[in-house]
């Protein structure tokens, strides 16, 4: 049955390995389900009531995903995307929760109607080849990088501190002689070798190997279940659209914003899927740049999943990054999704369980991860500026600038540039798409300059 229904045989799959998939997932990105409630709690909201919140319209964008697309990605809430709602909307420009909340169920709309009118699919269509393989290889240079500096590998200095302001911070190696540090070099170490000796489970053994590790040697404690409640709450339909309509900020702010967090909120998840799944060979874009149906299902599932994160009462549901995880284990198909979405229903009872794994044990994974993804390097032409140019600052903004989007923003822009300043015999076809991106983001850069 079900392989009948994820064609585990054709996508040369198992249930044992989409399980192993699911589990490196969910292990992988568990931490957000502790973090997200601890961002937007500082905003007023209950933080029992965000933190179920959280994990159903995880669970619910999850087995979107998987049941519709048949692809094996995780949607959970955005740390991001989370600390936009709670630093920028709320504390920035003073925004309630509620009036928050409304952004985020708008933002899944437009992103709704944008995927069914087809405009993200000629958005992928308008995307030159090079862009993709460029886009790949920063997002597994951003994901190495995520786990450099979680794991403490990779820390930042500040030479000095000015009236509270940290001057001349760089980044340098860490302590390696720090408790948290040894295990995420335990897990690298163990990492390595199990993939050097082709060890199937490799990734998920080497979260569970510095897991141990640590509670053996008391750097990790064990579940707190005292005082701790296993009835879930949430409050549905947080909503303020007058108060956000009539806001003081006025009607161009709201417009902005919302313009400004919609547009991140696409190609944040257009990178992702483009990144992991151009490798993989789970999107197969052909040669001409159309889009595959279950690319097109998958990004209608995750506006879906932005507006059930809304209704909840939760920030934006996105696609994560750490899918890459389960991808590299091996998973193929929406089963994998569905184990992680199984593994979202038991988080919801048993909050004190997820909290065993901590960041730094997963670090060790998400540094590897980097190594398949970054050999599309290859893939693009650094003889022809007019691809080594953009396909450069989409590789070196992603990690550098710490967002998927703020990469593919300075591609655009610059493939544009390059090819308006190249002698007209010497230009590539740039599509009407390229040329609109490429000036809204100058708009949006513009506007963020002038405040």
């Amino acid at each position: 049955m079900l392989n009948k229904i994820f064609h585990l045989k054709e996508k040369k799959t198992s249930v044992s390995k989409e399980f192993i998939a699911g589990l490196s997932t969910f292990m992988a990105m568990s931490y957000a389900i502790l973090v997200i409630p601890a961002i937007l709690s500082q905003t007023g909201m209950d933080y029992d009531s965000v933190y179920s919140a959280t994990i159903i319209a995880s669970m619910i964008g999850t087995l979107i995903i998987g049941l519709v697309a048949n692809v094996p990605y995780a949607l959970s809430s955005g740390i991001g995307l989370a600390s936009i709602f709670t630093y920028t909307l709320c504390s920035g420009l003073g925004y309630t929760y509620q009036q928050a909340l409304t952004f985020v169920l708008l933002c899944g709309i437009i992103g709704l109607i944008i995927t069914l009118s087809s405009v993200r699919k000629k958005i992928i269509e308008a995307i030159p080849k090079f862009f993709q393989d460029a886009i790949t290889v920063g997002i597994g240079l951003f994901i190495s990088y995520i786990g450099l500096i979680n794991s403490g590998i990779i820390v930042f200095n500040a030479d000095k501190i000015e009236k509270g302001l940290a001057i001349g911070v760089t980044p340098s190696l860490g302590n390696l002689t720090s408790g948290s540090t040894i295990l995420a070099v335990i897990g690298l170490i163990t990492l390595i070798f199990l993939l050097v000796k082709k060890v199937r489970g490799a990734y998920l053994i080497g979260i569970i190997v510095p897991t141990i590790v640590g509670l053996i040697m008391g750097l990790i404690d064990l579940p707190d279940f005292s005082n701790y409640s296993f009835a879930p709450h949430v409050t549905l339909m947080q909503f303020d659209f007058k108060g956000l309509i009539t806001h003081d900020n006025g009607i161009l702010v709201f417009l902005m914003t919302l313009f400004s967090i919609s547009l991140s909120d696409l190609f944040d998840t257009l990178g992702v899927f483009i990144g992991t799944g151009k490798k993989s060979g789970i999107f197969k874009i052909d040669k001409d740049g159309q889009m595959p149906k279950n690319l097109e299902k998958a990004m209608v599932a995750d506006s879906l999943g932005t507006i059930t994160s809304a209704i909840f009462g939760t920030s934006n549901v996105e696609t994560y990054l750490e899918s890459a995880v389960g991808i590299e284990s091996g998973g193929r198909t929406g089963l994998t999704s569905l184990f992680v979405a199984f593994f979202f229903l038991i988080a919801l009872f048993l909050a004190p369980v997820v909290s065993i794994v901590p960041m730094v044990c997963v670090a060790p994974v998400l540094i590897v991860i980097g190594v398949s993804m970054i050999s599309n390097v290859l893939n693009i032409n650094f003889h022809d500026l007019k691809e080594a140019i953009p396909a450069f600052f989409i590789i070196v903004m992603m990690p550098l600038a710490y967002s998927i989007t703020t990469g593919i923003e300075w591609g655009f822009i610059t493939y544009v540039l390059v090819n308006i300043f190249s002698p007209k015999e010497e230009r590539s076809h740039v599509s009407p798409i390229m040329y609109i991106f490429a000036i809204l983001f100058m708009v949006k850069y513009v506007y963020q300059f002038l405040g």
